[in-house]
């Protein structure tokens, strides 16, 4: 059974940086897209960066500059720097993993939480 695991969140102060990892156990063939997620209370979850084996990159147009997303498709790795964040970064964040076979599968770590402030 395949499980996302994430590391990497925390508190830090405005401005401050933080970088997230999430790494796949179990059997998975290569995710074609590898991306994050974040849900803060009382607003759905947002898609804030993606990536795609092929290395196209898509991003929330308000982490545009600050966030870059990277991954090890040896490891069956992604990771999230997220660089001069703010208070409104604050929020659970969830990697995924779309991977295309017969069908479309979808993988889901548990969340890590993430806050900005000072």
């Amino acid at each position: 059974q395949v499980q996302l695991v994430e590391s990497g969140g925390g508190l830090v102060q405005p401005g401050g940086s933080l970088i997230l990892s999430c790494v796949a156990s179990g059997t998975i063939s290569r995710p074609n897209i590898m991306g994050w997620f974040r849900r803060t209370p009382g607003k759905q979850r947002e898609l804030v960066a993606t990536m795609s084996s092929g290395g196209i990159t898509n991003y929330l147009d308000s982490v545009k500059g600050r966030f870059t997303i990277s991954r090890d498709n040896a490891k069956n790795t992604v990771y999230l720097q997220m660089n001069s964040l703010k208070p409104e970064d604050t929020a659970v964040y969830y990697c995924q993993f779309q991977v295309v076979g017969s069908r479309v599968s979808y993988y889901w770590g548990q969340g890590t939480q993430v806050t900005v402030s000072s």
